[in-house]
């Protein structure tokens, strides 16, 4: 499947064949593929808690609405951004580019986010977004489903999983096989109502 077809097929299924397991292969080639989203600054904020523990998974169920994906899916991955990682060694994210770039970009890190936790935040969603959909995309392209979730209790799944303070949920997603399809699409609006040339 190409990435048009893939952007094409993937929808938010919601039923999943529980008996259903990915191979360790599978699940870190996703991971891996989503690892190569783009982050401002090359900071690479995302992180991703992949729960495997069904009794872990059933609290989160339980913080979730007893939404059902979040046990029955084969996989569920709780995408998370460190607000912290600009200032966690930022040469590191610059250490194979050449001199001449890291003496520019590293010290621009600290400027851009330093005493800023308004942009801080934003970034982390941001990339976590875009990490959010790459996974999404890639399972689709390896035969698997999705369903991006973010109805559940923040809170109670940040003390479930036991979140650092300085690390912030943006949202779920289960993976697995689907057992049934998704509704027709409900209501696409119409191209000239999302597109603005030129400004508003």
């Amino acid at each position: 499947m190409n990435t048009i077809e893939a952007i094409e097929a993937r929808r938010a299924i919601k039923h999943y064949d529980s008996d259903h397991r990915m191979s360790p292969e599978e699940e870190r080639r996703l991971i891996e593929l989503a690892m190569l989203s783009p982050t401002a600054f090359n900071i690479q904020n995302w992180r991703f808690v992949v729960v495997r523990d069904m009794e872990i998974r059933k609290k989160i169920r339980a913080a979730a609405w007893d939404q059902a994906q979040v046990t029955d899916a084969s996989l569920l991955v709780v995408l998370c951004g460190n607000l912290s990682a600009w200032k966690q060694n930022p040469a590191n994210y610059w250490r194979n580019a050449p001199q001449a770039v890291q003496d520019f970009l590293v010290p621009a890190i600290e400027g851009y986010y330093s005493g800023k936790p308004g942009v801080q935040r934003d970034e982390v969603m941001r990339s976590c977004g875009m990490a959010g959909q790459t996974l999404m995309l890639a399972a689709k392209a390896m035969g698997y489903d999705t369903c991006p979730m973010d109805g559940f209790d923040y809170e109670e799944v940040e003390k479930i999983i036991r979140l650092p303070d300085d690390h912030v949920i943006s949202f779920m997603i289960a993976i697995g096989r689907k057992t049934q399809d998704s509704w027709p699409r409900p209501g696409q609006l119409d191209y000239n109502e999302v597109v603005i040339e030129n400004g508003y």
